[in-house]
């Protein structure tokens, strides 16, 4: 009886993950001119910096136990601030590619379905990600890696510059202040 409670359990977080990736955010995107106020930047470098295994290692080695879980702890709270900035993002331009899949111009078209497809794998990896951060602050000493999602974002923001040269040229350049 519990395994039957634990299974429908588990299909019911299931359901609401997935729900939860594919909905993204209610408010429309039509086009590039919608991103500004709506998306939040992102610094990568600093993001990397948080999660690099030879810092935590440094401050592990150079710290006493009590000291390093409570700046490990504000370490992961601050990464897993940037990581719901990435999953926010990758939403709105999860939009922003559903809405420029009908453009009659198939570069257009074909970058949208690209930016489409990896803003949906950075939102479920961001959400994935979310889940370690949060049992690594609850127990500091849990070795679980974040780092791909740096690497990921940092994709889905060039294709977003791509995708920006092809919908509208003029407004490329002003996006790389906004992601």
């Amino acid at each position: 009886m519990t395994l039957a409670f634990f299974i429908a359990f588990l299909a019911l977080a299931g359901l609401i993950l997935l729900l939860l990736v594919t909905r993204g955010y209610s408010n429309s995107v039509s086009g590039l001119e919608d991103l500004a106020g709506r998306t939040r930047p992102i610094d990568i470098e600093a993001f990397r910096n948080i999660i690099d295994p030879a810092e935590e290692e440094f401050l592990r080695a150079n710290l006493p136990a009590h000291e390093f879980r409570s700046v490990q702890r504000q370490r992961l709270l601050a990464a897993s601030e940037y990581v719901r900035n990435a999953a926010h993002n990758a939403a709105i331009l999860l939009r922003l590619g559903q809405a420029g899949l009908h453009n009659p111009d198939p570069i257009v078209a074909a970058a949208s379905r690209q930016l489409v497809d990896n803003a949906l794998r950075l939102r479920i990896y961001a959400i994935l990600s979310l889940a370690k951060l949060y049992v690594r602050i609850a127990l500091p000493e849990a070795r679980l890696s974040s780092g791909g999602l740096a690497d990921n974002y940092q994709e889905l923001r060039s294709l977003v510059g791509y995708f920006a040269l092809k919908e509208n040229p003029a407004r490329a350049a002003r996006l790389s202040g906004i992601l």
